[in-house]
């Protein structure tokens, strides 16, 4: 498929014809991956608000309570080795198929579980399986994207789960109405759906294609973390996972009890304008990135998101709070899809970057887990002030990385004949 097409619609001065780019469109089989996404984040956004409180139904504490929440994160991550592994030798398709399945069925067992132990359990089964799913679907997006719209590929991908996600929670509360073991038995529902239409509508590859036939060979992490631009991804993942994914959710609340005096309605409001702005944000960065590049946008993006979070911890008002948290949000969507799609234009359309995309995924991982407990150390000590600096200061360190050494990664198109 050609990324540019030849348009006689446009003349110049002289009668003849010019050069017009026409983005390539959007495969089926992205469109389904990005229609089970949806699902995906509205099932999960529909147990997390009542997963503390069922875990706490079987006369647990706070603290144990919290860390079924954690299982499932800290799973993700040490699963997410293997989870790249198996893409490379079983293919994506199939990878992304099983791991939906484990989430659904430790969904199911999860609202049949009889003690808080097997909640656990099941819960931490399922991160296993989100990685399984999460790493193929990233590897299938990224492989099959066309190479000039990867990064619209990427934005419509997060503005997708991002929207699953603030509805989730919605649909969740209401469930909670008729018991707190429903929505997991709508979510796990909703999961074999899911996974029957992406069997049903994904194609299987053939070998002319790659993937169950002929796996692509997968790309060898070491040439990966060759290259400038994977390491500054990685990074910047890392920074991205503290700050957006860790800090905010775990310090946000807090603060806004702590520091402005305000309820949980305030830090209720603090997290959906973040979504907001990253929503706003989503709407055009996947296509700046296609066009300007990967680069200044990552750059741009950590820039904002890191000046945003800092900010947050010197506002003495709600409407700053409110203002800094939306700012935080849109540099989030900014830095997003150009983040993504450098990985993909590193890993290419030919190969496999299932163990390449772990090590990214892992990266954010490891950021949304240790960012929170460094950061909350800090707030206790010396304050929430110095807790948002520092999250601010990791995000701004790793746009100083990008800028000195990130390379862009875009291709730039073939120049036309004549």
């Amino acid at each position: 498929m050609p990324l540019f097409r030849r348009s006689a619609s446009a003349t110049g001065a002289a009668g003849g014809t010019r050069e017009k780019a026409v983005l390539s469109p959007i495969p089926r089989d992205i469109k389904v991956l990005i229609a089970a996404a949806f699902v995906i984040a509205l099932g999960y956004g529909i147990v997390a608000p009542v997963l503390p409180q069922f875990a706490a139904s079987f006369d647990v504490g706070v603290a144990a309570a919290s860390i079924i929440v954690s299982v499932f994160a800290f799973m993700r991550l040490v699963f997410a080795p293997a989870g790249g592994a198996l893409v490379g030798k079983w293919g994506e398709r199939r990878v992304y198929l099983v791991g939906l399945l484990i989430v659904a069925i430790s969904t199911g067992a999860c609202a049949v579980a009889q003690d808080y132990w097997q909640l656990l359990l099941f819960r931490g089964l399922g991160g296993a399986g989100s990685t399984m799913f999460t790493v193929s679907a990233a590897a299938l997006i990224l492989r099959l994207a066309p190479p000039d719209s990867r990064g619209r590929v990427s934005g419509a991908y997060a503005s997708t789960f991002l929207m699953g996600g603030i509805l989730g929670p919605v649909v969740g509360g209401l469930l909670a109405g008729f018991g707190l073991r429903m929505p997991f038995v709508v979510y796990a529902v909703a999961l074999l759906i899911a996974a029957a239409v992406v069997a049903i509508m994904l194609k299987k590859p053939s070998a002319a294609t790659g993937d169950e036939v002929a796996v692509p060979e997968p790309m060898d992490l070491r040439e990966a973390l060759a290259d400038p631009g994977y390491r500054a991804a990685v990074v910047s993942a890392f920074a991205n996972g503290w700050a957006t994914f860790g800090v905010r959710m775990a310090l946000i609340p807090l603060f806004a009890a702590a520091v402005l005096g305000a309820g949980p309605e305030t830090a209720g409001l603090a997290l959906a304008v973040f979504a907001v702005g990253n929503a706003l944000a989503l709407t055009f960065s996947g296509r700046l990135s296609d066009s300007v590049g990967r680069r200044p946008l990552v750059i741009a993006g950590l820039v904002v998101a890191g000046l945003s979070i800092a900010a947050i911890g010197f506002t003495d008002s709600i409407p700053l709070f409110v203002a800094a948290s939306v700012t935080a949000g849109f540099g989030s969507g900014l830095l997003g899809p150009a983040q993504q799609a450098a990985v993909a234009d590193i890993i290419g359309s030919s190969r496999s970057g299932g163990k390449v995309l772990a090590v990214f995924q892992m990266a954010t991982d490891g950021g949304a887990i240790i960012g929170p407990v460094l950061a909350g150390a800090l707030a206790d000590r010396i304050g929430y002030d110095w807790a948002f600096a520092v999250t601010g200061a990791v995000a701004l360190a790793a746009a100083l990385l990008w800028k000195l050494f990130g390379r862009e990664t875009l291709a730039k198109p073939a120049q036309p004949d004549g």
